[in-house]
């Protein structure tokens, strides 16, 4: 493990994410990263491919390209939006997957932070403080931007 913070939270991020991807193709039989898709959908619909690719950090034509799978994997409905603008909300099917695998994934992590290692009486983690001290640390870095 590092001794930067920025670099453990790099290696807790991608091993987490190793994690989810492994029970979620044992328990779900999906990936992580579909299951990433999927939970925007359902967090942000109806979006259009743009919104998608922005909230996924990728580029709309990689988005484009994967609508149609997620489309006739009964995932995704498409609909046209204002001129070429197509709108994309979850499946009942998609929002099902989400609520049930999330609240597994989420109920896993809560489980880890209870490790003993973690709960001394000084320095005990609450799953809903990490997660809002998280949360306005993102909104932090985003607000302040690029580096000069």
């Amino acid at each position: 493990m590092a001794d930067r913070i920025t670099v453990t939270l790099h290696e807790l991020v991608a091993e987490l994410d190793l994690y989810a991807d492994d029970y979620l193709h044992r328990v779900h039989g999906i990936s992580f990263n579909l299951f990433e898709v999927l939970n925007v959908l359902v967090e942000r619909a109806p979006i259009d491919i743009s919104g998608l690719a922005r909230c996924l950090r990728v580029t709309k034509a990689a988005v484009s390209k994967r609508v149609p799978q997620l489309v006739s994997g009964g995932w995704v409905v498409a609909t046209p939006g204002q001129g070429r603008q197509i709108l994309l909300a979850p499946t009942d099917q998609t929002v099902a997957l989400v609520q049930q695998a999330g609240g597994e994934l989420e109920a896993h992590f809560a489980e880890m932070l209870a490790d003993p290692r973690l709960t001394r009486a000084t320095d005990a983690v609450a799953p809903g403080i990490l997660n809002s001290h998280l949360s306005t640390l993102t909104q932090i870095v985003i607000e302040k931007g690029q580096p000069a």
